[in-house]
């Protein structure tokens, strides 16, 4: 069995964990693409439409005055 030669430090062992973590916070943060929207400032997914105002690159593709549960698509 695998024993430590000597004491790992506290700091040490924070230091590997922190690195760890926020490498893989980059990894997720590059998975998911989130845009800002110009008009509200609202973030949403790359290349998909906006949750809150139903409008994409510019033009309302749903029908927002209807209930959220019941979207239905506007001829574009």
């Amino acid at each position: 069995m695998a024993v430590p030669k000597k004491k790992i430090s506290k700091g040490v062992s924070r230091t590997r964990k922190k690195a760890w973590t926020r490498d893989c916070v980059t990894k997720l943060r590059n998975l998911v693409q989130l845009v800002q929207d110009k008009e509200t400032g609202d973030f949403h997914l790359n290349h998909h439409v906006n949750p809150v105002t139903g409008k994409y690159n510019g033009r309302q593709v749903l029908d927002m005055s209807k209930d959220l549960n019941n979207i239905t698509k506007i001829k574009a």
